[in-house]
């Protein structure tokens, strides 16, 4: 209904252009609030106070001005002017309860729209670094991606989905030769294990995996590895560095392996537990119930040549130095902070050299929209990324970031400790198996992305009214036992049948005819505001709506007409139920 006051009013607009009130090339925003209080009508514009400028009159003229010329049309039964300038709107009932046939027609397709108009987006997210489980951070993006993926589908937009493979650089380094090195305590060599190394035991697995395929192959004496290495840190009782130095000692520690190993051999560790890593990932994702259309590998970059692509481009537009043997980026013309290395003195190419050639590899592939889901801890890299596309010639513009906040998982009340590099996590395997899929994703969706979260695993896992995705759920689970009961007593029903008609009193009935007929429009508000937790809310009301009505009379009655009735506005609650949670990955239970 909010769509049929709109098109009224931008009918008065063409009107008021075609009498010369308005300049013929005035292009009016046209908004449309639900109203908060039911004196007020259903809806209410600011139409009369935005037209101010342009007639020269008082809001309150104009607004009368705007009712003289509206169309009349039976949908709107009453038109007033409010407070400064406010014109609210009163809805037939007949015409909010057309929403129910409208639902029950379109099914599924129900509150998709063309708002998108088939522009392609491509949605970058989770692209954790494959050194190890998926933690309850990277659910978070995870869930945040794939539900605003989902809700950009429902909104006309072309969207492809894709996790970006960080396989290539010092992370990946610093991974094969912690496996490594726990392949050779596996085989009886001495190793005082590195503070910088990974400490997780599905290090410990795949290093026995390693051993158990290739026997003592990668086995070398124990006192070679440390050669020429710089010492470890070291710490005092109260944790403060007294000597020594993690960073080095690791690299060390990597240089070591590549010379002993060979590159072959050396490439056999590092792909045995990239490969491990990604497939586990992989699974991961698709029990969390989010897909990808493809995993972009950071190493095709190098391979391919598209970085050195990206750099040269800068290059010709004068945007790279040298200094001190390194490549430096002029970042700082774009409102960075500081310039950037994209190629250090050793001839290595930085992490941010692949990023810009990855976004302009995104460009070139065709895409319209360009959205990158990043934890909050890389809000530094928004300037200088924005900055490389904008000197290789593209629009910045195309690029959206949207960045997730952690999550902080509570137990009893307790916050739980979190260090990947120490292997003391959470894993989102671990995490789903204690909660189950659907609690967490509802739980991560929740609220909005840059807001900081506090999952509390107690409530996710508890059946009561105050566990938001149980209340959800049941509320479908609930009309889907309404039906089974009719069925079980003998009940034929015809209320998918469009057109009938329809006679709703109660003040139940009446606010979920509103609820349902909001939900299109909220997921076109969510869409372009890329906060799918707005379904989320929605979903909780509607719910509310339900068990309200639920409570308030009797669906199973003997008068036919108001039986069906009935069966037919739960039916559409049912049916938008569905709907929302399928956005948000969510199931609708038939029974709890």
């Amino acid at each position: 209904m909010k769509q049929v006051v709109a098109e009224a009013l931008l009918s008065v607009v063409e009107k008021l252009k075609s009498a010369k009130i308005l300049p013929a090339d005035f292009t009016a925003q046209i908004i449309v609030e639900n109203s908060k209080d039911k004196a007020h009508g259903d809806f209410a514009t600011n139409l009369a106070m935005m037209l101010t400028k342009q007639i020269g009159k008082p809001p309150r003229e104009i607004a009368q001005l705007i009712i003289d010329k509206m169309p009349a049309t039976e949908a709107i039964t009453r038109v007033e002017i409010a407070g400064p300038g406010f014109i609210n709107f009163f809805i037939d009932d007949s015409a909010k309860f057309a929403v129910i046939d409208k639902i029950l027609a379109e099914k599924a397709n129900f509150g998709c729209s063309n708002l998108g108009q088939d522009k392609s987006v491509l949605v970058e997210f989770v692209s954790a670094n494959p050194t190890g489980p998926l933690h309850v951070g990277h659910g978070r993006g995870a869930s945040y991606g794939a539900s605003l993926a989902n809700l950009l589908q429902a909104a006309g937009f072309k969207v492809s989905n894709e996790y970006y493979v960080n396989d290539a650089g010092r992370q990946m380094d610093i991974l094969a030769t912690s496996v490594w090195l726990r392949y050779l305590m596996f085989n009886s060599q001495e190793i005082i294990f590195p503070v910088n190394a990974y400490k997780g035991n599905y290090v410990i697995d795949i290093a026995k995996q390693l051993s158990e395929k290739f026997a003592d192959k990668f086995v070398v004496d124990a006192i070679k590895v440390t050669i020429d290495v710089p010492a470890d840190e070291l710490k005092d009782s109260a944790g403060e560095i007294i000597s020594g130095d993690k960073e080095k000692h690791i690299d060390g520690l990597i240089f070591n392996a590549k010379q002993l190993l060979g590159e072959t051999n050396y490439r056999m560790i590092f792909d045995l537990a990239l490969n491990l890593i990604i497939a586990d990932i992989k699974q991961d994702l698709t029990d969390f119930k989010v897909e990808f259309d493809q995993w972009f590998s950071e190493k095709s970059l190098m391979d391919t040549g598209v970085i050195d692509s990206a750099i040269n481009k800068l290059q010709v537009a004068g945007k790279i130095y040298e200094q001190n043997g390194a490549l430096w980026f002029k970042s700082t013309d774009y409102g960075d902070e500081k310039d950037r290395v994209v190629v250090r003195d050793n001839g290595l190419k930085t992490y941010f050299a692949s990023d810009i050639a990855y976004h302009l590899n995104k460009l070139e592939r065709g895409f319209d929209i360009l959205i990158d889901v990043w934890g909050s801890d890389h809000h530094g890299y928004v300037p200088r990324v924005k900055a490389g596309m904008q000197a290789m010639g593209a629009d910045p513009a195309t690029l959206e970031v949207l960045l997730v906040q952690f999550a902080i998982l509570y137990r009893a009340g307790k916050k739980l400790a979190m260090s990947t590099r120490s292997g003391q996590f959470v894993t989102l395997r671990e995490l789903r198996t204690e909660v189950g899929t659907d609690a967490a994703r509802f739980f991560y969706v929740q609220r909005k992305s840059e807001q900081h979260m506090d999952f509390d695993l107690d409530l996710a896992k508890s059946k009561s009214n105050d566990n938001p995705v149980y209340y959800i759920q049941y509320a479908h689970a609930r009309i889907c036992r309404v039906f089974e009961q009719a069925l079980a007593k003998g009940f034929t029903t015809n209320y998918f049948c469009t057109g009938i008609s329809r006679c709703y009193k109660l003040e139940q009935e009446n606010h979920l005819a509103i609820l349902l007929g909001k939900y299109p429009d909220m997921i076109n508000r969510a869409a372009m505001a890329r906060e799918p937790h707005q379904i989320a809310y929605y979903l909780k009301d509607l719910a509310h709506g339900l068990h309200s009505y639920y409570n308030a009379c009797q669906f199973i009655v003997d008068d036919e007409n108001i039986r069906n009735q009935r069966f037919a506005l739960i039916a559409a609650v049912k049916q938008v139920l569905q709907n929302g949670l399928a956005i948000i990955g969510v199931s609708a239970p038939t029974s709890m």
